[in-house]
């Protein structure tokens, strides 16, 4: 037994052993030690790793002095669909972040640049305006005086049976049909208008069509449309002047069923004002109604004349789609071709310029179509060359007449 090992290891005062290293182990250190000098004194060595120093520090630096949400989540939203919209759009107030310290709250409006921006308190004032260009193409309609009242308008509505808000003709005689029209003032050219219809049952296809098409081009929508009345508001915000759709019974009928509340032919003349009363109370802000279907209904005499009775007692216009007979001594007009039955850009856009023609022959001319995305695209293209053309492009409401 070795009894001084195991003093040395459980003393309490270490024992301290200067053993020399083996020669070995020195000669591996020293040439290390001359590969590392080596390694440092190469130019290209110490260039990296002065630069992976300099970085090491840069992402120190930012992680102490850096924007502490720079990985939040990110909304962006349309600012003039927000303010053409209302404030009601659900949201958009919380995917902004807190008004830094002397900012102003934002609401929607339309606002002046400010003349001394921070900063340049001390330059000369700002002169001049700012012009804001839309994604769609087209300036903000705030200021360019597109963007339609709001309705009702005090006056044009009563309470109907059910309690809801009827259109009537005011006390000064002013009817919907006129309060709710787009103002529009002739230049002596050939007027082209046409009507959109089909919409607020896709929110995208109507959205589409309300920021995509001039606001002179007239929409008409389903009275089925959830959330009708906010739908009007936005394409009225944006300058269009509504249409409401009646849905009639075609030929086929029931197979082809428009929907609830269908105006029959062989309807009662009572029926077909309850169930068109029913259609009247789904919104305001519309100037006149347009058929959906109707082959049936809009040949029978008796029917249009209870239907159309109707309207000129409440003072609405009456839009077809070409397919309705005259008479009955409401405000009408009746399309002169509908220019989306074969969906094809180019057969569109054949029908289109079908219309110029008519509007060339007679001075005015009116085409109907639906709210598919060919339609709209092709009608917005078509529109902007109107002008140099030769025509003028017109709300529906500028080519109606007492019939």
């Amino acid at each position: 037994m070795r009894p001084s090992v195991g003093l040395a290891m459980f003393s309490k005062k270490p024992v301290l052993t200067h053993a020399a290293p083996p020669a070995a182990d020195t000669g591996r250190f020293a040439q290390a030690r001359a590969q590392v000098l080596t390694a440092v004194q190469n130019p290209y060595i110490g260039a990296g790793g002065a630069g992976l120093l300099f970085l090491i520090t840069l992402l120190v630096l930012v992680l102490i002095t850096g924007d502490p949400k720079a990985g939040a989540p990110i909304v962006r939203i349309s600012l003039a669909q927000a303010a053409a919209s209302g404030a009601d759009v659900p949201g958009w107030r919380e995917g902004l972040v807190p008004e830094g310290a002397g900012e102003a709250p934002l609401t929607t409006g339309v606002y002046a640049l400010s003349e001394t921006p921070i900063g340049f308190e001390d330059s000369a004032p700002i002169e001049g305006s700012a012009l804001i260009t839309l994604p769609s193409g087209g300036a903000a309609a705030q200021g360019s005086g597109d963007p339609l009242g709001a309705a009702p308008i005090a006056g044009l509505t009563a309470p109907g049976p059910g309690g809801a808000p009827l259109p009537v003709i005011g006390a000064d005689g002013r009817t919907p049909a006129e309060a709710y029209a787009r103002p529009f003032t002739p230049n002596g050219k050939p007027k082209v208008a046409l009507v959109v219809g089909g919409l607020g049952l896709n929110a995208a296809l109507t959205r589409r069509a309300i920021e995509t098409l001039p606001p002179e081009v007239t929409l008409s929508f389903a009275p089925y449309a959830e959330g009708l009345q906010g739908w009007i508001d936005l394409a009225r915000a944006n300058g269009h002047e509504v249409l409401l759709e009646a849905p009639m019974e075609p030929a086929d009928y029931p197979t082809n069923d428009p929907g609830p509340m269908t105006l029959l032919a062989a309807s009662r003349p009572e029926e077909t004002v309850r169930k068109l009363e029913w259609l009247l109370s789904r919104a305001t802000g519309y100037y006149g109604l347009t058929n959906y279907l109707g082959s049936r209904f809009m040949v029978t005499p008796t029917a249009m004349n209870a239907f159309t009775g109707a309207l000129r007692q409440r003072g609405l216009a009456f839009v077809d789609d070409g397919s309705a007979g005259r008479g009955g001594g409401s405000l009408r007009v009746s399309a002169d071709r509908v220019v989306d039955e074969d969906l094809s850009a180019d057969a569109i856009n054949k029908q289109l310029i079908l219309l110029e023609a008519a509007a060339r022959a007679k001075g005015q001319s009116l085409g109907s179509g639906f709210a598919y995305p060919v339609t709209v695209e092709q009608a917005a293209i078509w529109a902007r060359g109107l002008d140099e053309r030769g025509f003028q492009l017109a709300p529906a409401s500028a080519l109606t007449r007492r019939s």
